[in-house]
């Protein structure tokens, strides 16, 4: 419970309402991250979101280590930090992707395999493709971290699978379980799963959805 409720601070919300008084989730693409930050509000505050939400996945699975938990406990404790999240009780369960809390959780249980991961998904920055490339990042080094057992100094561990395992299941179902936004009102169902799955968002129009605002009244 108390991982959950450290992952449910809303650092991106909170700022977004202190300093812009605006609901973070009706702008960009919605998401309660720095990501959405940096395109809704400022640059300037993206820096204090990121290391707060990365930090919430690393000190709930260090304090696990303290408490000489076992590893499988550790990962349930990583996988509690990142629901709260994606689904925090304090904004009614609709928060953001869990990216950063993600990366913070398997860098503190497996520090080389997750920064190899995060490499590979940078390599696609430059094509704005992060959400497939995490996507297929993550798929990845579920596969590596059983199989390529001694690979980056990783040792064949089940929790360690099972927690690339189960963090890349979170991020398929909170791609595709989010309400229906008015950009892809028009969007085919298959067309929109396609979208969500792959490019985290309902439209295949990255620019126009980054710069999402919410519509008038007199516009719906």
């Amino acid at each position: 419970m108390g991982a959950y409720l450290l992952g449910s601070i809303p650092t991106a919300y909170l700022i977004a309402k202190w300093t812009r008084g605006i609901d973070i989730r009706q702008y960009g693409s919605g998401n309660v991250g720095a990501s959405n930050i940096l395109a809704t509000v400022s640059r300037w505050w993206t820096a204090p979101v990121t290391i707060f939400d990365l930090g919430k996945g690393m000190i709930a699975v260090y304090l696990a280590k303290l408490l000489h938990l076992e590893e499988y406990q550790q990962v349930i404790i990583g996988v509690a930090a990142i629901t709260g999240h994606n689904w925090p009780v304090f904004l009614g369960f609709s928060g953001g992707r869990g990216v950063l809390t993600t990366a913070g959780v398997l860098f503190v249980m497996a520090p080389w395999l997750t920064l190899a991961t995060a490499a590979a998904t940078l390599l696609f920055a430059p094509f704005h493709q992060l959400p497939l490339a995490a996507l297929l990042a993550l798929t990845a080094a579920s596969l590596s971290s059983w199989f390529l057992s001694g690979t980056f100094g990783l040792e064949r561990s089940t929790a360690i699978t099972a927690a690339f395992a189960a963090v890349t299941f979170i991020i398929v179902i909170r791609r595709l379980a989010v309400r229906r936004t008015e950009l892809g009102a028009l969007t085919p169902a298959g067309e929109l799963l396609v979208n969500r799955l792959l490019f985290d968002r309902d439209i295949r129009n990255r620019e126009a959805w980054v710069k999402r605002t919410p519509l008038k009244k007199g516009m719906r």
